[in-house]
């Protein structure tokens, strides 16, 4: 099955939202968001700010992040100010990002291991 291409929805600077956003496409955040954000791709421009959790495939943080990130791909611009935790498969964090918090690999879900002994007849 073929994704459907979604546009990028944007929250240009002089936006301020209080609330939780979810979208299955792109979000460019150049405002502010108070709130739980999970989307595919966010990019937080230089004047985007969050107070929140983020939940996503891939962030790129040009602004301020207060809250936790978890990504599979996170990336750090040298504008960029995180404090929160971040969950990750990949980091790249560029000099004069700025980073307070923990950075802990995102470990994928372990299958159920199959029982190799038999169940007992009853």
């Amino acid at each position: 099955m073929t994704r459907k291409a979604i546009a990028c929805s944007l929250i240009a600077e002089n936006v301020s939202v209080e609330g939780n956003l979810a979208s299955e496409g792109d979000v460019q955040l150049d405002g502010a968001l108070r709130g739980d954000l999970k989307v595919a791709h966010l990019s937080i421009g230089e004047t985007g700010h969050i107070e929140g959790a983020i939940i996503a495939d891939a962030v790129e943080v040009r602004g301020h992040v207060a809250g936790t990130i978890t990504a599979k791909s996170v990336r750090l611009y040298a504008t960029a100010r995180v404090d929160g935790d971040i969950t990750h498969a990949q980091l790249a964090v560029e000099p004069g990002a700025q980073f307070a918090g923990r950075s802990v690999k995102l470990v994928p879900p372990v299958p159920e291991q199959l029982s190799l002994v038999p169940e007992a007849a009853e």
